[in-house]
């Protein structure tokens, strides 16, 4: 008999030690996966490059760097723009529309090849947290702010009276969520902005019967579909129909339909797996992880037990909720980037340690215990910048692009968008920046519409859609360091995401073909 039991005990023991070894690896381990594959294609694609013009408004001309780095001066004209064949009008420079280096079309060269070793791998992530240094302030900050309204019992009492009012209609928070950050992201690409709100609305989502990949859902893909289904976004669309040679406004009552019927896809794919969850928390894809998100974001909060809100906390709220529009405004004008949002979050902080009623050695040290929980986050942000700068090096981007257009060069219209679409989703991920990829692709990809006979709009969009669509898995975005916030891991969120990916994939392709025949 004990013998037995002890049998038992043993396979009880070796499943439970199988169980740990098949885990799926932390963000970091995957993206440092993703930093050796990028390293390592830097030695099978060649190295190449466009030559680049940039329009210098001090001087009034225009600098051309060709692919040995030479630079040489032309007449900021017209002229000079036709010679060289960029399709678009002197305006667009001169007016400021276009501020980065463009590709010029024709002059792509090879050069010699720049593999990137070991000692580059090393070092990609020390330049990446230098590069990123004003994004990991914000989120530390952000940090150090919530840790001080958690300790006030603000939330608690916010969440407390918040699940009173939607008692029974849960649901309208995410819609509500997601309408509002897509229209953030459509309007101005609100995006890595959104890392402030999951620690304010996880828990709420939590107590709600909900799980934190609903969560995640509502706030990032908001943001995913927002971008990618850009209207009158100026570090997308507006960009790449400047660097294209058209108006913004060609197919913009397209895409306006566009993103309303995509934002109404996303929202039922998410409604039906919530609706899955709160009936049984079994259905959820992370039961399992639940118990210690539950206690990461709910340590505190009891129910039945929950302090009052309170004047003071009141004003906690108001002060915090209040630098949210204000930050919308300074980033939605082109004022403001991440060094100004910091600053207006310190201010934040400060009036709220002064509300608080802490002293002066809790305040600070509860700011810096919120701080530092989120330092595996900002890791994470400067990692996924060191895959970039591996491949920048490599000097393999402008190679891409090359063999990409080859592709698309006098293809059939009926699959010209499409492809373009697949191709840009592939470029998106060498070259996340969409106003960087918008400046260097566009020159190149827009003039080939002419070639097949449709307009250079259906290539802007299928520019704005390609990237967006990438950027709901893409480890080189900010999907692994909203995983980290929130204790999730990447496999969950692919397995969440894939089908929406493949059902937003195959409505954007019958969309740019029904743009094309428009």
């Amino acid at each position: 008999m004990e013998k037995i039991i002890f049998i038992k005990e043993m396979k009880a023991h070796m499943k439970k030690q199988k169980k740990k070894q098949i885990q799926f690896p932390t963000a970091f381990t995957v993206l440092f996966i993703v930093l050796i594959l990028a390293a390592i294609l830097t030695y099978i694609v060649p190295a190449g490059l466009y030559s680049r013009l940039e329009y210098n408004v001090e001087e009034n001309v225009f600098k051309v760097e060709d692919h040995k780095g030479e630079i040489s001066t032309l007449p900021a004209t017209q002229e000079t723009l036709d010679r060289l064949n960029i399709k678009m009008n002197i305006d667009k420079f001169l007016s400021g529309s276009i501020k980065k280096p463009i590709a010029i079309p024709g002059t792509y060269e090879r050069i010699e090849q720049s593999p990137q070793g070991i000692l580059p791998i090393i070092m990609s992530p020390i330049q990446g947290v230098m590069d990123t240094v004003d994004i990991m302030v914000f989120v530390l900050i952000l940090g150090g702010i919530i840790g001080l309204i958690n300790k006030t019992g603000t939330f608690d009492a916010g969440i407390a009276a918040l699940s009173r009012k939607t008692k029974g209609k849960e649901f309208l928070l995410v819609i509500f969520v997601s309408a509002l950050i897509a229209v953030g992201g459509t309007t101005f690409g609100l995006a890595e902005e959104t890392i402030a709100l999951y620690p304010i609305l996880m828990p709420i989502f939590i107590a709600s019967g909900y799980d934190a990949i609903v969560c995640i859902a509502a706030i990032y893909m908001g943001s995913s579909i927002g971008t990618m289904f850009s209207t009158v976004n100026p570090f997308s669309v507006v960009i790449a129909s400047d660097a294209a040679g058209i108006s913004f406004s060609e197919g913009l009552t397209f895409r306006i339909i566009s993103l309303v019927l995509a934002m109404i896809i996303t929202l039922i794919y998410i409604y039906r797996y919530a609706n899955k969850v709160k009936k049984d928390p079994k259905n959820s894809l992370i039961y399992d992880d639940m118990e210690n998100i539950e206690k990461k974001f709910l340590e505190d909060y009891d129910p039945d037990n929950v302090v009052p809100f309170n004047w003071r906390r009141i004003l906690i709220l108001i002060v915090f909720l209040a630098a949210f529009p204000v930050m919308v405004w300074g980033v939605s004008t082109g004022v403001w980037w991440f060094p100004e949002m910091s600053g207006l979050f310190l201010a934040v902080t400060f009036i709220i340690a002064f509300l608080s009623g802490l002293s002066e050695k809790e305040a600070v040290n509860t700011f810096l215990d919120g701080a530092a929980d989120l330092i595996g986050v900002v890791l994470i942000i400067g990692v996924a910048r060191a895959i970039n700068i591996v491949m920048d090096n490599g000097m393999i981007s402008d190679t891409l692009l090359h063999y990409t257009s080859s592709i698309i060069e006098n293809m059939n219209r009926g699959l010209f968008a499409a492809v373009q679409m697949i191709l840009f989703s592939f470029l998106g991920f060498f070259i996340p920046s969409s106003s960087g990829l918008a400046t260097l692709s566009m020159p190149i990809m827009a003039p080939l519409a002419d070639t097949v006979g449709i307009s250079r709009a259906v290539v802007v969009t299928a520019y704005n859609w390609g990237q967006g669509w990438m950027a709901f898995i893409t480890p080189t975005g900010l999907i692994l360091a909203t995983l980290e916030m929130v204790d999730v891991t990447y496999n969950k969120w692919l397995k969440f995401i894939l089908p929406l990916m493949g059902i937003i994939g195959v409505f954007s392709i019958l969309m740019l073909a029904l743009q094309t025949i428009l």
